[in-house]
């Protein structure tokens, strides 16, 4: 189950952090790591390898991408850290909750990503907009900032507790869409309102993170998926052939 669930850290800028979050996973039994975007790694690596100290090996087998889509591309269940509540609403869990879900999901056989932010300032509204959920970290509310290798020890510890758990194997198993599929679901999306004329330049940012909270609090299927892009197909074709009216 352990191996199924994935930490990536998100422009992270020490790499000394990135050596310290690969110790903390290897304490505790997981070993999907991958980096976006990096500031100093794998130019400073030696830093990042001294602080692992013991789960080199988890360094060298991390995996360094472009950009978050990509890093989340084939998971089905991604959860966001952050700090502080943020315009749009998302779901909030504390850590013991985000391993229940993260270990339900990947126990049945999907994958998980959780996203760790940058050391200053965590992940963006747009990064976050990718998340089903986010998790907080109850800590002193005149002294909240914790190292992004101490927040993944936290969360990679809950993970740990539950997995040792025993868990039914009865449950049917569900199967989910993947980020990559979500995100070309929202693309289709997006077209199809251009295209219907259902968009305003002024307000569709702000549309577009609710319209993703909606979809991504329905946790669609892939049937479901194909059926509402199908409904979407439609309206374009519908739309193309209906004159517009004065």
């Amino acid at each position: 189950m352990l191996s199924r669930i994935r930490i990536v850290l998100v422009n992270t800028s020490h790499p000394g952090n990135i050596g310290a979050v690969a110790r903390a996973m290897k304490n505790m039994c997981l070993s999907d790591l991958v980096l976006v975007d990096p500031v100093r790694y794998p130019e400073e690596a030696e830093v990042a390898f001294s602080r692992a100290s013991g789960a080199q090996d988890l360094l060298s087998a991390s995996r360094k991408v472009a950009t978050v889509e990509e890093a989340i591309e084939e998971c089905h269940l991604v959860i966001g850290t952050s700090a502080r509540q943020r315009t749009v609403r998302w779901p909030v869990v504390d850590p013991h909750e985000c391993a229940l879900l993260a270990s339900e999901r990947a126990g049945s056989g999907s994958q998980v990503a959780i996203l760790f932010g940058r050391e200053r300032s965590g992940l963006t509204n747009e990064e976050l907009a990718l998340c089903h959920y986010l998790v907080q970290i109850p800590t002193n509310p005149d002294y909240s900032s914790l190292n992004v290798a101490m927040a993944v020890q936290v969360i990679a510890y809950e993970l740990m507790m539950v997995s040792q758990q025993s868990v039914s194997g009865t449950e049917a198993q569900r199967e989910s869409i993947t980020a990559g599929q979500f995100e070309g679901f929202i693309g289709h999306l997006e077209e199809t309102m251009e295209v219907i004329g259902f968009s305003d330049d002024r307000s569709s940012d702000k549309l577009m993170r609710r319209l993703r909270r909606l979809f991504l609090r329905a946790d669609m299927e892939p049937d479901e998926m194909n059926i509402l892009r199908g409904i979407l197909k439609a309206s374009q074709e519908h739309r193309v052939r209906t004159p517009r009216k004065p």
